[in-house]
This record gives structure tokens, sequence and C-alpha cells, in this order.
């Protein structure tokens, strides 16, 4: 979904990463500018609107109504999302609502220190990891607009150090969503039992799935079928420290540090001039619909994908690419995966903002989803 402007259904996923919130500076809630130039709506005041309007409201509603509620204000900052103190910190709720918290030497929230660690991991670093439960990971799905929603999602435990976080966005149907969400998991585990390098194991995982995902479709015996795809944004968490990322479409994942938005993937859209030139070499061609929106053939307004099978000669390709980092659990809040409903009207940092404000991840991702 979400190929053409308003089509929208989000999902997400939401990883707590054992510091939500942590070293916040002081953050003004009135509006601020991001590095586009655009109005940036402050935390509290979106949290409270997306809980409120869910998604009958647009973008340019949202700085709107800021506007408007800063212009009768008599001045200042509507409030402080949180407050760093040479003593410790306070986390703030969007009631005004705050808990006192304090930092130990390894920089660990005080009232978070029962976590349990990973030992083996731990003396292997040389640092204190926390071991992260599945049940602090949030994730939901909303229909929005459209008829059908061929959002996907999946969390799983693929052994006791490795965590599978990921978000299939389909479009054509839900063939290829549905596919993906069933057997990724699967495929990547095929692939640990040959290699350790999870970059490896990614990329070929990916190219297996997109494989066996033709085999699959063509016993429909139905051309529409085979036209089908799906984004694939997967993340897997190693040690509690070790994260990669791997994505084809223009799904998202992005790491909370230090309260900023670090995007960990890139948008595979025929606006890159590396993604356009593979096509227009392959042979393929580029359309722009009646919103300005790059579509190859005419069809598809994203470069990379699994399945899509019809666009393969022209370019559009299962690769993915990838991004690997450490996780730096003093400075880190949570990891989120997003599909394009909910990119297209939140900027990565708004989500960013949004979720430090939620009680837990589950909420998170439903308060995003909205």
């Amino acid at each position: 979904t979400g190929r053409y402007l308003g089509c929208l259904v989000a999902a997400a996923v939401v990883v707590d990463v054992e510091l939500r919130g942590q070293q916040l500076h002081s953050w003004s809630c009135s509006p601020k500018t991001d590095f586009t130039g655009q109005s940036v709506m402050s935390s509290p005041v979106l949290l409270n609107l997306l809980r409120c309007s869910r998604f009958s409201m647009c973008r340019q509603s949202l700085f709107g109504l800021e506007a408007s509620t800063q212009s009768g204000q008599a001045g200042g900052p509507l409030g402080l999302v949180g407050v760093r103190r040479a003593s410790g910190s306070i986390r703030f709720g969007s009631d005004g609502s705050g808990q006192p918290v304090t930092w130990d030497s390894f920089g660990i929230w005080d009232n978070r220190i029962e976590e349990p660690i990973l030992l083996p991991s731990s003396i292997r670093y040389g640092k204190p990891i926390p071991q992260i439960s599945l049940s602090r990971v949030g994730s939901a799905s909303v229909l929005g607009l459209r008829k059908q929603n061929e959002d996907r999602l999946r969390i799983a435990r693929i052994h006791d150090t490795l965590l599978y976080f990921a978000v299939f966005d389909g479009h054509g149907g839900p063939h290829a969503a549905d596919y993906c969400c069933t057997f990724m998991e699967k495929f990547i585990r095929d692939a640990l039992e040959e290699e350790d390098d999870l970059e490896k194991v990614l990329k070929k995982a990916f190219l297996e799935a997109d494989n066996a995902l033709h085999t699959h479709l063509s016993y429909f015996n139905n051309d529409s079928v085979l036209r089908s795809g799906t984004t694939a944004t997967v993340a897997l968490l190693h040690d509690g420290i070790e994260l990669v990322v791997a994505s084809v479409g223009d799904s998202r994942a992005m790491l909370c540090r230090k309260g900023h938005a670090n995007k960990l993937t890139k948008d595979h859209t025929p606006d890159r001039k590396d993604e356009r030139k593979r096509i227009q070499e392959f042979g393929g061609f580029l359309s722009w619909n009646s919103v300005g929106q790059a579509n190859v053939n005419g069809r598809l307004a994203m470069t990379r994908s699994i399945g899509d099978f019809h666009l393969k000669s022209s370019g559009v390709i299962a690769e993915p690419e990838m991004h690997r980092l450490s996780v730096q659990h003093a400075n880190d809040s949570f990891l989120a995966l997003t599909t394009d409903g909910i990119n297209f009207l939140l900027s990565d940092q708004e989500i960013c903002d949004v979720i430090n404000q939620c009680q837990d991840p589950t909420e998170a991702a439903e308060i995003i989803s909205q």
C-alpha cells in the first residue's frame, strides 16, 4: 500500500532498548524548525493531537493548530519535555507529571537497574548490556482509509542472543507481504546455519525470499498475483548490542539516540540518482503521476522490493541496503520500524518525540499508527 498519495495504512514496531528518554537536554515545546526549514510540532501537543484525532487530521492541520495554540499564549514555551539537572533528571509525561531519576556510574536509570543483564555479552564487551525482553516490544497496524490492510509485521526471538523485528508493506494485494511475514524468519534461520556475518545472512535471506515467492505465486496461475510485491525492513539485534538493519522499499527504521532521530534506512525511490540510474540502465523508464510522484514503468513508486516480478527486467531488485551499528544503552532509547502511512504524516524527529512521551512501547506503536 501507500504507492499513491493518500493511501495510508500504518504499521509500526517499537523496541525499547532500555533507556527510553535518557539524558534529555531542555526541550522547549514551542514550534521549532527542522533541517528542511519546516515547522516541527512540539511533542506534547503532537501526542495529544494524535491521541484524540487518530488518522483524521492531516500534517498541515497539525502545524496550523499548534501555530494557533501558540498565538493564544502570553509568550514563552508551553512547557518542557525533559530537564537535565546536575543531580539527575526528570522524565515528564504529556500531562506534565514527572518522575525523578538519577544516574549510576554506568549511566543507567537507577529506577531501571533491576532489569536483567546479559552476563556473557556484558563480559564479552566489557560493559553492562541489558536483556531486551519481547515484552518490551510494541506493535500496531491500522487500516486507515483503505479497504484492505496489506501491512504485516513480525517479532521473534531467533535464539537466545538474537532478536528479529520486521515490517512488510504490501502492494498489489497482500500475497507478497503475507509470504514474507510468514517465511522471512525461516530464510534467516537457514542462512545462519552457513554464515555468521549478519549482513550476509540478511542479504541471502532477502534474495531467497524473493526467489521462493516467485515459485509460490506461480501456483496461482494469475498474472495479477505475480505483480504483487512488498517492502521489507528487517532488524536483527545480536547480544543486545549489535544491530543490523536491512531494507528494500520505503518502509523505515529509526533509532532514537540522545533524543534525536537517527535514520537507519534509505527510501528506494526513483528520486535517488543511483536508483534511477540502475532502472534506466536496465531499460526501464520513469513517469510521474498527478501529484508528482515518480513511478517505474508507470507502475511502482519504489525501485527495490520483494516481488513485482513484472518489473525485474526493468531494474527493480530485491537486494537490500544495510546499516550496522552498536547500540549505546546509555544513549539510545528505542528502535522504531514504520511503514509509509506513518512516514508520510510524521517526520522522523516527530516520531521520535511522540514515542519519547509514551508510557511504554505498546502505547507508542498504537499512538503513531493512528
